[in-house]
């Protein structure tokens, strides 16, 4: 790999573990553990894994009024969220694309937001441009962050802080693990319960070992993120979500609350707010759905999905696919037209010149399990 990689904290023990290394998003980060992809995305639905995302971006916001200057940025209700909360979000531009997808949380004084690893560059250019003077950025740059994710996860990590069994999900609190003050959500990318943890640098190998002591832990890598998200119906930037898909053909018109849309109290006032608040009333020429192709054959990213088996126009096309190892079969997402968008919807895939029967979900291939 290039050396020109930037490494995580946790770089050194992630080689002691046996891990493969690959580049993404600048980072050189695990793809997979001797365990392997497959073992490591059903240990991580059965138990517990532990994955090293501090390649994430980490901001704080301050300001007197950080919630209504944050509206301006992103079309969903910042400043009704309560103290304590976390909520998924989006930056969009002025033709109502999606520019970067993140979370962000009320942590009293201050908005805290998580951003994409590849994007967290133009992310805090972004809000510098449109937040300063009246609200300060500050890029956290002595903090890495954890994800424990799994139906073990709230077990694992109660026995190093009990005040985790009592978060629910999206609730964020202050906890001591280790003899570290973490910032921790109860959240995650794999439809899992589990938690994401802010860890101050000096403390994070010493808190991933702690966790990976544990006898239901096992490290997780890219390969098995990738697998457990798509199962979950859940995005990947720069694949599924890009500047040219808005929210509503993105399908996640459930992000934006009645207030921030037409007639409510703070309606608008966000970028691409003309297209975004039309397409809700009216629809997008195109929708994101999760995909199930029939028989074994995956179908992966750039497959043009048709209609029928003989016609020549595509009417979509996929975004993500891999082997779902949960449902032990292909699956898939990408946009098709908003006609053909439709639950038990049948189309076809065209994989190396054939037309392969693909359907339209109405739900997840994976039906997630968080704790509300």
């Amino acid at each position: 790999m290039s050396d020109d990689l930037k490494h995580t904290p946790l770089f050194d023990l992630h080689a002691e573990l046996g891990a493969k290394m690959v580049p993404f998003a600048g980072y050189a980060m695990p793809v997979q553990y001797p365990l392997g992809v497959m073992k490591e995305h059903l240990h991580t639905r059965a138990r517990a894994g532990l994955f090293d995302v501090s390649h994430m971006g980490q901001v704080i916001l301050r300001g007197a009024d950080v919630a209504a200057a944050f509206e301006t940025m992103v079309p969903v209700d910042v400043a009704g969220l309560a103290e304590g909360r976390q909520r998924y979000g989006f930056f969009t531009n002025d033709k109502g694309g999606i520019e970067d997808d993140l979370m962000f949380a009320n942590r009293g004084d201050h908005l805290f937001v998580v951003v994409n690893a590849a994007c967290k560059e133009a992310d805090v250019a972004l809000m510098r441009a449109a937040l300063e003077p009246g609200v300060t950025v500050e890029v956290i740059e002595d903090r890495a962050l954890l994800a424990l994710q799994g139906p073990e996860a709230e077990d694992v990590l109660a026995g190093l802080n009990p005040a985790a069994r009592e978060m629910r999900f999206m609730d964020v609190a202050t906890l001591e693990l280790v003899g570290a003050d973490c910032w921790v959500s109860r959240s995650g990318y794999t439809g899992e319960d589990g938690y994401e943890i802010s860890v101050p640098t000096d403390a994070v190998e010493a808190l991933a070992r702690a966790l990976l002591a544990h006898e239901a832990v096992e490290p997780i890598g890219l390969g098995a993120r990738d697998s457990l998200r798509l199962e979950a119906g859940l995005c990947l930037y720069g694949h599924d979500l890009t500047p040219d898909v808005t929210p509503v053909a993105g399908a996640l018109t459930w992000a934006i609350q009645k207030i921030r849309r037409a007639g409510g109290d703070r309606a608008g006032g966000f970028p691409g707010a003309d297209v975004i608040l039309a397409q809700l009333s009216g629809g997008a020429a195109m929708r994101r759905v999760n995909l199930r192709p029939e028989g074994r054959a995956p179908m992966r990213e750039g497959v043009q999905i048709f209609a029928d088996e003989t016609s020549d126009t595509p009417i979509g096309y996929v975004t993500s696919g891999a082997f779902g190892p949960t449902v032990e079969g292909p699956i898939a997402m990408g946009y098709v037209s908003w006609d053909l968008a439709e639950p038990d919807q049948r189309l076809y895939g065209e994989v190396r010149g054939k037309r392969l029967p693909v359907t339209v979900l109405a739900a997840p291939a994976f039906k997630s399990r968080y704790k509300k």
